[in-house]
């Protein structure tokens, strides 16, 4: 966080107190919307989420690190006018779900990663549950980043389809038949393999 932070308020690294470095700040870049407590709470209730949003999307815990600091970047240099602490948290996954999208216009592996052993869980049949994992992976790998995206934040997240129109971008009433096609296809590749 504080590589973060030292980005987006470069201001902070020269001694200055935080009042007049931020209103110095404001002067200079109109783009910044919050100052630093602001954003440090916000990035505080928001980033472990946001995190594991991005990990999930990407399936790759380093590129959700860079992809998460660019996102908060990108937040903070946006100009918009928020309405409610909502409304950013929306933003903020908006512009993750658009980073995650333009990571995907790239050519990427068809292989999926198998999980760490410092993942796996001890007790139960280890093998039965490395094998589900694995197969669920790779065929969460083969749906559209869309669909990838509507699976995760509605059960990894457990977001409500409103919170989820919101942050993708999509009407809530088009929610529903989204994921019942995702579903669908998930359990089709599924039984498949």
């Amino acid at each position: 966080m504080s590589r973060l932070l030292s980005l987006a308020f470069p201001f902070l690294d020269e001694g200055m107190s935080s009042a007049s470095s931020i209103e110095r700040a404001a002067s200079e870049d109109a783009a910044l919307q919050m100052d630093e407590d602001a954003f440090r709470g916000f990035y505080g209730r928001t980033a472990a989420m946001l995190w594991a949003y991005l990990s999930r999307a990407t399936g790759d815990p380093n590129a959700a690190d860079d992809l998460l600091q660019e996102t908060f970047y990108r937040f903070l240099r946006a100009k918009v006018a928020f309405e409610s602490e909502a409304h950013r948290r929306h933003y903020v996954f908006r512009i993750a779900t658009n980073l995650v999208r333009d990571r995907y216009r790239r050519p990427r592996l068809d292989a999926a990663p198998l999980p760490d052993e410092s993942q796996l869980q001890a007790p139960g049949n280890l093998a039965a549950e490395t094998q589900q994992r694995t197969d669920l992976q790779r065929a969460m790998a083969k749906l559209k980043p869309r669909e990838r995206d509507l699976l995760w934040l509605a059960y990894g997240q457990g977001s409500s389809h409103q919170e989820i129109a919101g942050s993708l971008g999509l009407t809530t009433g088009s929610i529903k038949p989204l994921l019942f096609r995702a579903r669908q296809k998930l359990k089709a590749i599924l039984r498949a393999e």
